[in-house]
């Protein structure tokens, strides 16, 4: 007893603040009385069941785990909360850098006040006692002292800040909170922050604005949908233009992926719809540098050149939908449309109608074309029932004949545009279909049917100009030479047998992906000249699209040169077509001589490119004509050319 009271003095003397009540009644009274009546509670909160732990700790009191026995001890006792208060004060008195030590005496404070489970929704706990009680203030000075010596261990912290969320001290958290940011490592600070974030949610306003900006410049863009979603539904009012210029920054960070599972496309969406809806909110000057780094999407030729400064200036939300639209290749319409419906919200209809003219002459897909047709068209009945009202009203509002004049030119002028957008339609798909391929052939010849529709035979000739100047013959999607036929039709059709021609002329020296297809276009040239009955011209193009061609340097013999060689350029190898032949020598038969058409045929077994068909053909056609002699030579040539078993058939 004497050794419990031995500890119980020198616990006094060294602090006086650990007897609780016992220093308010010192204070009332001499310093005798305080003494004894201190000594008197401090006796009571020793029984005779902690002897044993008393004696070791007086024994070895520097022994760490004789005082962790001894606070077991008296929780499992369930001993008064004082008692425990007075083992854990002297405990910490000789380990006043202990983790362990601090950490349970402070959740036993803290449950002194506060009662647990905390809400699932909030994370609070219920108070158990009053905010006027004092124990408050007493909890409040157990953590400081803690922190003297413990300031580098984050849960600490994480526990003194939640405790203070609990009481009506905004300012005192928040400076708390930031001592806690300044005390550790940078490494540890997400411990505080996710903390830290609630507190400013729970307070709102210029506050959280504030703490949340500073998270942003530590987390960037991987937090800034929070602070977007803090924005726009946590603080009132609004702040649209800061959402919009920190939804910019995210969105020209290619790396950025968004935490809540949004597409690079559904966040250009809600830019858009936020730019759009709050089209004048967003029109006010913002900082630059929300997430560190410095945005370039500011108007003004300063900001763009002072990137990084973090100047505040309004965001070119222009540029900012422009450079998503030069992102994506397909699915623009709607990025057009909103940079338009932009415009129209800031009461700029003349620039919103010249963003749809400009994206119907961008957009690549039909999808999103008529995406932007089908807005822009709405947004000019729209203006045109507008008018349409004003002016019905106008007599009511006594307007002037002079402004009475100019609404009605304007209405007017207004319904001719509308309809002009209607005929142009046909036109404008065609104009998308031919930016995805421009090597469609179907495409512009459907381009060319639609001129010659409306009778603009001038238009006509301009697109088949343009078509085959755009189109690569080895690229070509369709069949090109019957491009080049209906072309040459196209002035058939009108009496210019000389622009037909020249057309073919021209035709005939393209480098066709196959030889088939120049030799149609030679047929599809004599046909012309059979319909025109110029049977001297029809033979004159096939005696022309027969000719061998001249040998030149680095050229094969012609003996050598294959039908079939992809190397060689057709207009080389067409002298080789069965195809322009065969016409030939029907041609020959038809309007040609005798002569004529055995020379066509002795070119054909010649040039060792004879079917057994020709050979038969050719034997019967000279026997026709009475030269059986000629006729069996034929046959025998067609022998020597052929094996077996087409020479027994020849012999047949």
């Amino acid at each position: 007893m004497a050794q419990a009271e031995a500890i119980a003095v020198s616990s006094l003397d060294d602090s006086t603040h650990l007897a609780g009540s016992a220093a308010a009644t010192a204070a009332a009274t001499d310093a005798s009385s305080a003494r004894t009546a201190a000594l008197a509670e401090l006796f009571s909160l020793i029984s005779e069941d902690d002897f044993v732990y008393e004696q070791e700790c007086v024994r070895n009191p520097y022994h760490l785990k004789n005082w962790t026995f001894y606070l077991e001890h008296k929780a499992n006792s369930r001993d008064s909360y004082r008692g425990l208060v007075f083992i854990y004060e002297r405990a910490l008195q000789l380990f006043p850098g202990s983790y362990k030590l601090w950490k349970a005496y402070l959740d036993l404070r803290v449950s002194h006040v506060l009662q647990a489970p905390p809400d699932e929704t909030t994370g609070m706990l219920k108070r158990k006692r009053a905010l006027s009680d004092p124990e408050w203030q007493e909890v409040n000075g157990t953590f400081e002292r803690s922190l003297v010596l413990c300031n580098k261990f984050p849960m600490v912290w994480k526990l003194y800040c939640h405790f203070l969320m609990h009481q009506p001290r905004p300012t005192l958290t928040r400076h708390t909170f930031d001592r806690a940011l300044k005390a550790l490592p940078i490494t540890q600070h997400y411990i505080i922050w996710e903390l830290y974030l609630k507190f400013a949610e729970r307070c709102g306003g210029e506050t959280a604005v504030r703490i949340y900006r500073r998270y942003l410049r530590l987390e960037g863009a991987d937090a800034a949908e929070d602070f977007v979603d803090l924005l726009l539904n946590k603080v009132e009012p609004p702040r649209y233009a800061e959402a919009a210029r920190v939804m910019a920054a995210v969105l020209e960070d290619p790396k950025f992926v968004s935490r809540k599972g949004k597409t690079v496309f559904q966040l250009w969406t809600d830019f858009c719809e936020l730019v759009c809806d709050h089209a004048d909110e967003v029109d006010a000057p913002t900082s630059d540098s929300l997430l560190g780094t410095s945005s370039l999407n500011t108007k003004g030729s300063n900001a763009r050149a002072g990137g990084g400064v973090g100047l505040v200036e309004v965001l070119d939300v222009d540029k900012v939908i422009r450079s998503g639209i030069a992102r994506f290749t397909d699915q623009v319409g709607r990025l057009w449309n909103a940079l338009a419906r932009w415009r129209v919200a800031r009461g700029e209809f003349d620039r919103a109608a010249d963003v749809y003219e400009e994206a119907m002459g961008r957009v690549k897909t039909v999808r999103d074309f008529s995406m932007v047709f089908d807005a822009y068209a709405e947004f000019e009945e729209s203006i045109i029932a507008a008018r349409m009202e004003s002016i019905a009203e106008r007599d009511a509002d006594g307007t002037s004949a002079e402004e009475a004049a100019e609404q009605d030119l304007d209405l007017d002028m207004r319904l001719a545009r509308l309809e002009r957008l209607m005929r142009r339609r046909p036109f404008l798909v065609s104009d998308v279909v031919l930016r995805q391929n421009p090597h469609s052939v179907h495409e512009w010849e459907r381009r060319v049917a639609l001129h010659k529709e409306r009778g603009d035979d001038a238009a006509a000739v301009a697109t088949y100009q343009e078509a085959v100047a755009t189109i690569a013959p080895k690229k070509a999607a369709g069949r090109l030479h019957l491009l080049w036929a209906n072309f040459a039709k196209f002035y058939e059709d009108r009496d210019d047998v000389a622009g037909a021609r020249a057309v073919f002329e021209r035709g005939v020296g393209v480098p066709f992906r196959s030889v088939d297809d120049l030799a149609e276009l030679y047929c599809q040239w004599a046909e012309m000249e059979l319909r025109r009955r110029d049977f001297a011209a029809a033979l004159e193009v096939m005696g022309v699209a027969t000719r061998p061609p001249r040998v030149t340097k680095g050229m094969p013999p012609l003996s050598l040169i294959r039908y079939q060689d992809e190397t060689l350029p057709p207009q080389t190898r067409l002298f080789k077509s069965m195809k322009l032949w065969s016409f030939y020598v029907d041609l020959e038969e038809s309007i040609g001589t005798v002569e004529g058409t055995k020379a066509v045929y002795d070119r054909i077994m010649d040039l060792k490119i004879a079917t057994p068909q020709i050979i038969l053909n050719c034997a019967a056609f000279l026997e026709e004509q009475k030269r059986f002699e000629e006729s069996y030579t034929v046959y025998e040539r067609g022998i020597e050319l052929f094996g077996y078993p087409i020479a027994f058939e020849i012999w047949n």
